[in-house]
């Protein structure tokens, strides 16, 4: 039998002895675009960064195709929130771009002419290739957003994690995004976005996860993204309109 791109069982993790996580276990399917949802402080970034080892947890295993993270490294791409970068950091755009050919490359060998190709089109595919020679700090929030995006792309992941990608985006950037997830998706690879825009989760997502500390539900988005279902996740703080064909989302005081 095939192994899922993402399989985590039984994880938990604390800050501070507080759970942030606990006892989360689920597969994602291969060719899906997932997205993760739930109120703040629900552990949507936590659970990304402990998959990928970025912070400690108390139990569970994560495996990427059958194998721990630190084997699979090269199947993976990841965009961090924006707010968590240092954009002060004194780089171009396409030097940011080809730090994703890194894992291709080993250790002792410096990127060449092929590596600056691959760096140019995935910049050309955000939009971005007039912008290949701009320090990151000179662009605006959008553009920083569609350089990590390109990063992304030239390191040719299998499963890529994205952490809030359309925060803080114009409209045309936002449309940018989905339609390069898209693309993924057709493409075979598995996406998982963390996502804070329930007006947009029907469109944008194939299957949902709806998290609040446990996962309260995860499947097809159809089936998931239901009325009762969302007040479980946010803990009745919600109320659904439905008009015909459109849902709107209304969020109440805490």
């Amino acid at each position: 039998m095939e192994s899922k791109p993402l399989t985590i069982h039984n994880m938990s993790v604390a800050y501070q002895k507080k759970p942030v996580l606990r006892d989360i276990s689920f597969e994602v399917p291969e060719g899906k675009l997932i997205g993760i949802v739930g109120p703040n402080g629900a552990g949507k970034s936590t659970l990304i960064k402990a998959a990928l080892g970025l912070i400690p947890s108390l139990s569970g295993e994560v495996s990427i195709y059958g194998k721990p993270y630190a084997e699979q490294r090269k199947l993976v791409g990841y965009v961090p929130q924006r707010e968590s970068v240092d954009w002060d950091f004194p780089t171009n755009a396409l030097d940011v771009v080809m730090m994703g050919r890194y894992g291709h490359l080993g250790w002792f060998k410096r990127p060449g002419s092929s590596e600056k190709r691959i760096a140019m089109e995935c910049l050309a595919k955000v939009g971005m290739s007039d912008f290949a020679d701009r320090q990151i700090s000179q662009l605006s929030g959008g553009q920083q957003q569609r350089i990590f995006l390109a990063r992304a792309l030239a390191q040719d992941a299998k499963l890529y994690f994205m952490d809030e990608p359309f925060v803080g985006v114009d409209a045309a950037t936002e449309k940018a995004i989905i339609t390069l997830l898209n693309e993924l998706k057709m493409q075979g690879k598995t996406v998982l976005v963390v996502h804070h825009d329930l007006a947009t989760v029907k469109e944008y997502f194939d299957w949902l996860m709806l998290l609040n500390v446990e996962i309260v539900a995860f499947g097809p988005t159809e089936q998931i993204f239901t009325a009762d279902k969302l007040q479980q996740t946010y803990g009745g703080k919600l109320t659904m309109l439905d008009r015909g064909n459109q849902s709107s989302l209304i969020m109440s005081g805490s």
